[in-house]
């Protein structure tokens, strides 16, 4: 493989150049840099102004996002991370898990590879680690978002952000974006997996719960809710589940508008006022434990099924850093690298 290779012959006032090298950057969504209201803030606004995220008419939405909810949210979602926050290492678990991601990945790639590591709203950003792999000779990057799923309100706006890096370099390098792995045979073959390891004994039904997203996104050509389902569907399969046992649905709402259904919290009061005592919960769209997962699943719709009748809600894990799912995104990874690397 190509290494850094410095300009030869070149004038004694030249710049220092290094190119040559190919790099991996693995992105995901984000997260707040410390557990203080302020991190929380920052990390809150960066993200909601997002105009993929939230596209409505800024002069209509950013007076609603810095006069209300930036003044009342903050505390609750601090309060929030405060249950899952990984007090060991100081950090949220989708920022260790990316880290240690990158980090296994790095131990079974080629070697002279440069695998990094950022997020989409926070630190570290993608701007700043894209212009340490530049520093590093890399004239040829690889995107990696980590959503399974396509959507442009996440794998969409983890490329817009190096796009707009790129914009600015007098020197750009050859940018490739791996594409969603929604439907790769490994990716399922992991989360059967995980769910033969983790669901519980006598479990009575397991909720397929994914990030939810406006119907509207849908019906403008997003291909989330097609890509979420084929996920489910190959997944019951490998298990021999049928969408009674196993359904699908959409958490995480947000803001007053119609959005993906079932939502996964209407389905497990569901489970509890028929009478189910055992039920479980997996996200594949989610290949890090996050809040979503931890907090929002894991905690808050655990409650909620005890206060209809349950009894107890497993929550599965998510992929992480397992050794599963790093030799699922080594094979992804490579097959990316194709003419790239030998």
């Amino acid at each position: 493989m190509d290494m850094v290779t410095p300009l030869t012959a070149a004038p004694h006032d030249h710049p220092n150049v290094a190119y040559g090298r190919v790099g991996v950057l693995l992105i995901n969504l984000g997260t707040p840099e410390a557990l203080t209201d302020q991190s929380v803030r920052s990390y809150l606004a960066e993200f909601l102004s997002d105009r993929r995220v939230v596209d409505y008419p800024a002069i209509l939405w950013q007076p609603v996002l810095r006069g209300i909810i930036l003044n009342t949210r903050p505390k609750k979602t601090r309060a929030a991370y405060g249950k899952i926050w990984d007090q060991e290492t100081d950090e949220s678990p989708l920022r260790r898990h990316t880290r240690e991601q990158a980090e296994k990945l790095r131990a079974v790639l080629p070697d002279g590879l440069v695998v990094d590591w950022a997020m989409r709203y926070g630190v570290p950003g993608i701007a700043g680690r894209l212009d340490g792999m530049a520093e590093e000779g890399c004239d040829r990057i690889l995107l990696v978002p980590l959503y399974p799923q396509y959507s442009a309100t996440t794998t969409g706006t983890a490329n817009d952000a190096a796009y707009l890096w790129a914009m600015k370099q007098a020197w750009q390098p050859a940018l490739r974006t791996m594409p969603a792995f929604h439907d790769d045979p490994g990716l399922i073959e992991a989360l059967v997996g995980t769910c033969r390891e983790h669901i519980p004994e006598g479990c009575e039904r397991i909720i397929l719960s994914f990030h939810g997203l406006p119907q509207r996104y849908f019906r403008a050509g997003d291909p989330y809710h097609c890509h979420c389902q084929k996920t489910a569907r190959l997944l019951r399969e490998a298990m021999g589940w049928d969408d009674q046992f196993a359904p699908t649905a959409f958490q995480s709402k947000f803001g007053p508008e119609k959005w993906l259904e079932p939502s996964t919290e209407s389905l497990v009061k569901a489970a509890g006022e028929e009478g189910l005592k055992k039920i479980a919960v997996i996200t594949p769209g989610f290949v890090s434990d996050c809040i979503e997962t931890l907090e929002e699943v894991g905690i808050g719709l655990a409650e909620t099924f005890t206060e209809h009748g349950g009894e107890e809600l497993a929550a599965i894990p998510c992929l992480n850093a397992s050794d599963d799912f790093i030799e699922v995104m080594r094979k992804l990874i490579l097959r990316e690298l194709s003419g790239w690397i030998s």
